[in-house]
């Protein structure tokens, strides 16, 4: 109590400061921007105690939607208030989206160069082996943790979650949730389970909104839920122009969830990108600024903790089922040998994500300079 007592509160000046430096160099995702947060405010400026900043990391991990953003938003409200967190909020937030929308506009508006096109179909080849990663990061953690019998739920879940994001996209928020019902009712009780075309606007806010609310288990599991929008509903994208908004949210800095400003571009130009943005990332905002004074009763909530042994399988499963989608949509030979390599790099050698997607965009400059097929 009198150590927290003598913490040094920041100014509404060092919270935009530090939190637009780390939405600057957070290259790496989720696990970058943990050590970068804990680096801020444990280590170098005492702002918050190690049993603060873990106590923040396991509040909002239970949360659907980008967990490391709500990270960000919940340290700077922590520090100084409802102003602490929208201002950290933006500042993690706005440096990655800006450098998303600036590279949409290259990639999809007119008629891009062929080596820019080459860099993106070469980045876009790894981005199935990048889910495989990142839904394995996931289920490991959730694997461990389980024993016994409960193994036999985790697997069954998280093969649901594939399934469903492999063969039904526009069904795995339906599938999430189900997951999640299951097993906190049988948790609860060993009695019985308890038993369109829509204009653009609405649309896109509908799929940028499943993004920022529903998505339970780490970035990649936002993957399946845009994809089945933004190429196979609305024809907002080509296959080819999906792989590439997946590469840039994995290249820039910040939270994947920015992705869905590619998406938004796509279907409605600039105003489009800002409203997908917008309606993304709405919600870890409000989940923080409404419900922040409450998180650490959320983690002793049994339902809270039943509904996510359920639903945290499923997720791992569908990032990795994620990965079936994304692999059908490679259209060149020439891709394919790129994916099993970045698999080989991911999966076997542990090599980090960005700069293998960086090294795969090289090699498809490379292709489109000798003269491999570079679709427009």
């Amino acid at each position: 109590m009198h150590a927290d007592a003598q913490r040094i509160e920041p100014s509404l000046v060092q919270i935009a400061q530090e939190w637009g430096r780390i939405g600057c160099i957070g290259f790496g995702g989720p696990p970058a921007h943990i050590v970068l947060l804990r680096e801020l405010c444990v280590t170098r400026r005492a702002w918050l105690s190690d049993v603060q900043f873990e106590r923040a990391v396991a509040a909002t991990n239970i949360l659907p939607g980008p967990a490391s953003t709500q990270l960000a938003i919940y340290c700077a409200w922590r520090l100084r208030g409802v102003r602490g967190a929208l201002l950290g909020g933006a500042g993690f937030i706005l440096p990655g989206l800006i450098a998303i929308i600036a590279l949409s506009v290259l990639f999809l508006s007119g008629s891009p160069p062929a080596w820019l096109r080459g860099a993106g179909m070469g980045a876009g080849a790894a981005v199935a082996a990048v889910a495989v990663r990142a839904g394995l990061g996931v289920a490991g953690p959730i694997w461990r943790s389980a024993s016994g019998e409960r193994r036999v739920g985790v697997l069954a879940y998280g093969l649901a979650g594939a399934v469903a994001s492999a063969l039904a996209g526009p069904l795995l928020v339906l599938v999430l949730i189900a997951c999640g019902a299951v097993e906190l009712t049988r948790e609860r009780l060993v009695a019985r389970t308890p038993t369109a075309h829509a204009s653009l606007l609405p649309a896109l806010v509908w799929t940028a909104l499943k993004v920022g609310a529903l998505a339970f288990g780490g970035g990649f599991v936002i993957v399946p839920l845009m994809q089945s929008d933004a190429v196979g509903t609305y024809h907002w994208m080509s296959h080819g122009q999906f792989l590439n908004a997946v590469a840039l949210g994995q290249v820039t800095p910040g939270p994947l969830t920015q992705t869905v400003a590619v998406v938004g571009y796509a279907a409605a130009g600039l105003p489009g990108a800002l409203l997908a943005a917008a309606v993304a990332f709405a919600p870890s905002f409000s989940f923080v600024l409404l419900g922040a004074a409450r998180f650490e009763r959320m983690l002793v909530d049994e339902r809270v903790r039943g509904f996510l042994a359920g639903a945290a399988p499923a997720a791992a499963g569908a990032i990795v089922g994620a990965a079936v989608p994304l692999a059908s949509a490679l259209s060149q030979t020439w891709q394919y040998p790129l994916l099993a390599a970045a698999a080989v790099a991911l999966l076997v050698l542990r090599r980090s994500v960005v700069p293998t997607l960086l090294l795969a965009g090289c090699v498809g400059v490379v292709a489109a300079l000798v003269g491999a097929p570079i679709p427009h």
